[in-house]
């Protein structure tokens, strides 16, 4: 056989390609130990963040209580359903109307928002959707879709209790009311845990847990559910009789400073959000001032008292029934010719007010109406508290300090005017008020308590057969309070017949336990004597809560009892539209 013949550069040919897959081998070997060892660490947090997610678990926000333990803010669970644009408009893009029509969007504005935040890893699609509906959604499989779970507040007081509670946005953060107050209470703090997934963003597996989340704490309030009910119902009921604007009720427990009730009208429903206007979700109870009128008698009286100069059987003349001051002509309603200084108080005289306001010395009324808490805020710690007006002793001339004794020329909340009536109903000593069960504030001594019990023996005047708030009488209990009626302040000075109706009461007076302010704003028609449209909420809401809290009757008189309590609450609450309190 004849041999085979090879080219001359044969083996120098062999040896370049031995030496060629040589040095791939080796090339590959390298690259191997590279990528294993030497970038490992890299390529691990590359396969990571591809397939390792960190999600946020949400705390639970602290559930809100009344003082009986009746919840009236609690966390429900939800799910919000979220993008990744990306992905969506790359991959996903052929099912957009599919997720248009479960989202129950348009596939438009749908498009338009991917669009928009096309250079985002993470869009909202819809929040707080039921468990069932987010599980129908990520069913579908569309790829760059999730969904995470979450919390909403639930109200199940509804509008009674809104302006006290407030509400929460939709990230579950405080925005009024007691929900803004203890926000950080309340709030808790979100933990995070690291999840596997897969190519389609589902969930695989839990990894481990990076941080636990936190749960809010629980807050037990003051407020009793059933009384806010009553004031609630009693207040709404007066404010479509009388055509007003607007009104507040304030319930105050005389012994400790805690507030039971606090009502407003117009009232909103707090689980409605997108239907809240800026005009009804504020607190007029904390937040709006006005002239309080007549209800600021006794403190003149008590100023007097302390003074020296008058006791409560002090004579005053207010003939002819009117009095100059500058230029106005302040009148009675009649004239009374000669009062005591009790008379004063029981016939509500403007004459007497401004005579004995006149006797006493500018910066001493000054000092009495402060410690009273006048001009400066509670205390409370509510939102937007208003400290009112009370204009400087040195600033007073005539003029200010004749209107200032009968209730003009300071400006006050109905909160501020309740804790004033409940430290003359607890012996001149103050407590600062509470929404909080349990959280009352040390005393302090506003004012002698023989004094305090002598304007309080005089407030008693004021419902019975000579007063002026015979209608504030509750059935079986000893009533103190005044009424007011004050003109409102425009542009151009007072309004013709526009009006605040007032009263301001204590009961029962032998052992007072509860004080009560009761503000109509802008009564029309004839009658809008604070007598004849507040004094009688006064009546039906003091007269419930006294029953619902069980306060012994201190009054011999058997009179006709009103409808039963259990009633009273039961209408309140089909009105709002929720179940009634046990």
């Amino acid at each position: 056989m004849k041999p085979r013949l090879r080219p001359p550069n044969y083996r120098l040919r062999l040896h370049v390609v031995v030496m060629v897959l040589a040095l791939a081998v080796t090339g590959l070997i390298g690259k191997a130990l590279a990528v294993q060892i030497l970038g490992k660490d890299f390529y691990q947090r590359q396969g990571n963040a591809r397939h390792l997610r960190k999600v946020a678990i949400p705390a639970y926000r602290g559930t809100i209580s009344d003082r009986n333990g009746e919840p009236l803010a609690v966390s429900t669970p939800v799910a919000s359903l979220w993008a990744e644009p990306a992905e969506l408009l790359g991959e996903g893009r052929s099912r957009l109307p599919e997720l248009a029509g479960a989202l129950g969007i348009g596939e438009e504005p749908l498009l338009q928002r991917l669009v928009q935040r096309a250079d985002k890893e993470f869009v909202y699609l819809k929040r707080h959707v039921s468990p069932d509906e987010a599980a129908e959604v990520i069913g579908l499989d569309i790829p760059g879709v999730h969904a995470q779970r979450e919390f909403r507040r639930y109200y199940p007081a509804g509008e009674a209790l809104a302006h006290v509670i407030g509400y929460t946005d939709i990230d579950d953060v405080g925005q009024e009311g007691l929900e803004l107050a203890f926000q950080d209470w309340l709030a808790g703090k979100p933990g995070s845990k690291r999840v596997l997934q897969d190519s389609r963003g589902h969930r695989v597996e839990d990894i481990d847990l990076i941080e636990a989340a936190q749960p809010g704490k629980d807050l037990q309030l003051s407020i009793d559910r059933r009384i806010q009910y009553l004031a609630w119902r009693e207040l709404k009921a007066a404010i479509t009789e009388h055509g007003a604007s607007s009104g507040s009720v304030v319930i105050i427990d005389v012994p400790t400073g805690e507030v039971l009730a606090m009502v407003n009208q117009p009232s909103y429903n707090p689980n409605q959000r997108e239907r809240q206007r800026g005009g009804t979700v504020r607190n007029r109870a904390a937040t709006d001032v006005f002239e309080p009128g007549s209800t600021i008698k006794p403190f003149t009286i008590a100023a007097a008292l302390e003074s020296g100069k008058f006791t409560a059987q002090t004579k005053v003349d207010t003939a002819p029934g009117q009095i100059a001051i500058g230029t106005y002509l302040v009148k009675d309603i009649r004239n009374f010719g000669l009062l005591d200084v009790t008379g004063v108080i029981t016939k509500s005289s403007n004459v007497g007010s401004i005579k004995i306001g006149r006797e006493l010395d500018s910066e001493a009324h000054y000092d009495v109406l402060r410690r009273f808490g006048f001009g400066a805020i509670t205390g409370s710690g509510f939102p937007g508290e208003s400290p009112g007006v009370l204009p400087d002793h040195r600033r007073w001339g005539p003029v200010e300090k004749a209107a200032l004794a009968y209730g003009y020329g300071l400006s006050v909340t109905p909160l501020q005017l309740a804790n004033a009536y409940a430290a003359l109903a607890n012996g001149g000593r103050m407590r600062t008020p509470t929404f909080v069960k349990g959280g009352a504030y040390p005393e302090a001594s506003v004012i002698d308590p023989m004094l305090a019990e002598q304007v309080l023996a005089m407030l008693e005047t004021v419902t019975g057969p000579a007063g002026t708030a015979r209608q504030a009488a509750v059935p079986y209990y000893r009533v103190g309070g005044k009424s007011g009626t004050s003109r409102k302040a425009g542009g151009g000075g007072y309004q013709d017949k526009r009006y605040i109706s007032l009263f301001a009461g204590i009961a029962p007076v032998s052992a007072p336990r509860l004080a009560c302010v009761v503000v109509i704003n802008d009564p029309r028609g004839s009658a809008y004597f604070g007598g004849l449209v507040a004094a009688p909420v006064f009546g039906r809401v003091v007269g419930g809560a006294l029953r619902l809290m069980d306060v012994p009757p201190d009054s011999p008189l058997l009179l006709e009892a009103a409808r039963s309590v259990e009633e009273e609450i039961e209408a309140a609450a089909e009105a709002v539209g929720e179940p009634a309190p046990p």
